[in-house]
């Protein structure tokens, strides 16, 4: 975390589904105009191949999910991102519609932090590779149990019979992955956690690998209803992609934040925990 240089090139991402998003993006493209900074802007999905090429941040506006749908290309090319939620409070994408508009010109003098997040590179059995900010799950899409074989650099973890398995980034971590009774990992850590989904072995819980982990996942019975989800946006479903292999990639996702952010009053809110802030000091009983 630094503060950054000042943002002379900035692409705006635009969630056309959520309300407001368009007029925001307008607004926000007059305010990097007016600030001397070139401007691009697009509604399509996914994001055009090289859209990010030599801009120095990328705008995305509408929420978590839009925000996924630019790790590949902002990873590839170091490109960091900014989230506006026009929604609930969002996780990567704190910016509100409010904070967007009025921080915007401050953001583009380089006020900024940016926070590195680890990504995973998935590797499937066709040849394939992808990036997940988030999570990589193997699960059944239909109501049987799967059997999966898990290695840690070709050595052997164990045999899961259950619906299947999240792998996580620690930025994922308060996704799929806490429902599914997983760790929080705060977004510094550079690990992977697999946390099975309703395992049939009670004892079966998290393990949380280091970063120079290899995972290997194999299907131990071919079956057809198997399903690999990247970032919950692209699916593979056949068992012909295993077996799968999990890392971290070389290179982080940048994300833009706030100079002042508090990653754990950030999850307090978002989790509904009751923080010190919400607790009055106890006054002491007076002696009779």
């Amino acid at each position: 975390t630094s503060l950054m240089t000042p943002i002379k090139k900035i692409a705006f991402v635009v969630n056309r589904d959520k309300e407001g998003s368009v007029e925001l993006a307008s607004t926000l493209v007059e305010i990097s105009e007016n600030e001397g900074v070139g401007t691009a802007l697009t509604t399509d999905y996914p994001l055009p191949s090289g859209f990010l090429n030599d801009m120095d941040a990328c705008c995305v506006i509408g929420g978590d999910g839009s925000l996924l749908g630019v790790v590949t290309e902002a990873v590839g090319r170091q490109v960091p991102v900014l989230g506006v939620n026009l929604g609930k409070l969002g996780f990567m994408a704190s910016f509100s519609a409010q904070e967007a508009q009025s921080k915007l010109p401050e953001l583009l003098r380089g006020d900024y932090m940016v926070s590195k997040r680890t990504v995973l590179h998935c590797h499937i059995s066709s040849g394939d590779s992808m990036l997940a900010l988030n999570d990589v799950v193997v699960k059944n899409i239909g109501s049987r149990l799967i059997r999966l074989k898990v290695l840690c650099n070709d050595e052997p973890v164990n045999d899961y019979f259950c619906d299947g398995l999240i792998f996580t980034s620690p930025t994922g971590s308060t996704a799929y992955n806490l429902s599914a009774g997983g760790p929080i990992i705060h977004p510094d850590a550079r690990v992977i956690a697999m946390t099975p989904i309703c395992p049939h072995t009670l004892s079966n819980r998290s393990v949380i690998f280091d970063q120079n982990t290899s995972l290997k996942v194999t299907l131990l019975e071919k079956d057809p209803s198997v399903r690999i989800t990247i970032d919950g946006l692209t699916s593979f479903d056949s068992y012909e992609n295993f077996p799968l292999q999990i890392s971290i990639s070389n290179l982080p996702f940048l994300l833009i934040q706030h100079l002042n952010l508090s990653h754990f009053q950030l999850v307090r809110n978002k989790l509904h925990w009751s923080g010190e802030s919400e607790i009055s000091p106890q006054t002491p009983p007076s002696n009779p």
